[in-house]
């Protein structure tokens, strides 16, 4: 025989035999195994519970936020109402997006007008200045809806300042107040950019601007500007400043104590723009509705920016618009 060891199946005397505690210790293992394989699956489960109740409501908040912005929050059409003084507030740049904007003044006037119940217009400036073709845009509408409404007066009424396109509105009013210390004037045009040739020069960069029109690159801060360029250009803002002088000598008529540096771009106080023509006496909104409009209830018919506006003009357009100020410097056209 061979003295090779063969593997033999335990004999049921053996197994017999055996001690009882290793059939326990089997038996326990696998309850364990059994039991992490159960946790582990509720705790799954769990999870994926909580996954999908944070979409849901993820998706309920982006729900709530569409249907909230596209609800108009802003301004609605002011209730006709007994005798009153009609108020428009702009504060700030006459741009567009502002409370400057032609998009919300005219709005504004339209309703003011229409409702039967305002004896006259207040608007209420606090402007620097800002675009040429917004606050045109707004004068041109005071001066049709001055003939559509002939016996419903547009006063304005100058809080800290009214320069430049402030003043490009204001000169279509019946009357211009003002307090003695408000600055008046700045009847002028710029246009403001930068030029970074010199620097690029001793920094050793070249500018590769390629275009099609060789005026196509006009005004681009890296590149040199000709003189045919500055001629054109200054051509461009004698013009605008022209429209901007016969604005305020069709509006102040024969008011206007014209001098050699009244249309030069210096701005004055309230008392000598009064002495000047510029503006017709002192007062503030609550003085000219009482005194002057004979209508001291005022109602505001601004247009105002809902709160959804305002949000995302906070988070999203400005964070935009400072990117881009940021990152390029275009030439601007300005009434300040």
């Amino acid at each position: 025989m061979s003295n090779d060891n063969f593997d033999m199946p335990p004999s049921p005397a053996a197994e017999a035999a055996s001690p009882p505690s290793a059939g326990i210790k089997k038996e326990g293992w696998e309850r364990d195994v059994l039991e992490k394989l159960a946790f582990a699956t509720l705790a799954e489960q769990r999870a994926q519970r909580r996954w999908n109740i944070f979409f849901k409501l993820l998706t309920l908040a982006l729900i709530v936020v569409g249907v909230w912005i596209a609800i108009d929050w802003g301004n609605k059409d002011v209730e006709l109402s007994g005798p009153h003084t009609a108020l428009i507030e702009i504060d700030g740049a006459i741009e567009g997006g502002a409370s400057g904007s032609a998009e919300a003044v005219i709005p504004a006037l339209g309703r003011a007008y229409a409702d039967a119940g305002s004896r006259g217009i207040i608007l209420h400036i606090n402007s620097p200045g800002g675009s040429p073709v917004q606050a045109g845009m707004i004068n041109d509408e005071i001066m049709r809806l001055r003939k559509i409404y002939p016996n419903k007066p547009l006063y304005v009424v100058v809080d800290e300042i009214c320069a430049s396109g402030g003043y490009y509105i204001a000169a279509a009013a019946e009357r211009i107040y003002v307090n003695k210390a408000s600055i008046i004037g700045s009847i002028g045009v710029l246009m403001d950019g930068f030029g970074f040739t010199g620097l690029m020069d001793k920094a050793g960069v070249e500018r590769r601007l390629m275009t099609a029109g060789e005026n196509k690159g006009f005004m681009d801060p890296f590149s040199p500007q000709t003189s045919k360029q500055k001629a054109f250009a200054q051509d461009m803002l004698n013009e605008i400043h022209q429209q901007f002088i016969e604005v305020v000598r069709s509006g102040r008529g024969k008011r206007l104590k014209e001098t050699p540096e009244m249309f030069s771009g210096l701005f004055w106080t309230g008392t000598k723009a009064v002495e000047m023509g510029l503006a017709d006496g002192f007062g503030t909104v609550d003085t000219v509705a009482r005194d002057v409009l004979k209508a001291e209830d005022i109602i505001d018919y601004t247009t105002h920016e809902g709160l959804s506006e305002r949000v995302l003009k906070k988070f999203g357009a400005a964070m935009g618009a400072g990117a881009a100020k940021a990152l390029t410097n275009e030439a601007r056209l300005n009434l300040r």
